[in-house]
């Protein structure tokens, strides 16, 4: 198993796709993030099960993610 902290170092520049809380993806490339886990992710899109929305630049609270998939 992969510890969150390193898949994130790894992923660094990358893309990586994000599970929420509420079943919405988020894809994007991670540009920083902190060791609680809150994240900067740029040219972010949001998926839902009937649409895709572009969200630019992110901030996201660590909390919030139930699963990090890198690209």
């Amino acid at each position: 198993m992969v510890m969150p902290l390193a898949l994130l170092e790894k992923s660094m520049n990358k893309k990586i796709s994000l599970l929420l809380k509420d079943n919405r993806v988020l894809e994007g490339k991670l540009t920083g993030y902190d060791d609680y886990m809150n994240m900067v992710l740029e040219d972010t899109e949001e998926r839902t099960a009937d649409q895709t929305r572009r969200l630019g630049i992110v901030i996201l609270r660590g909390n919030n993610v139930v699963s990090i998939s890198p690209m």
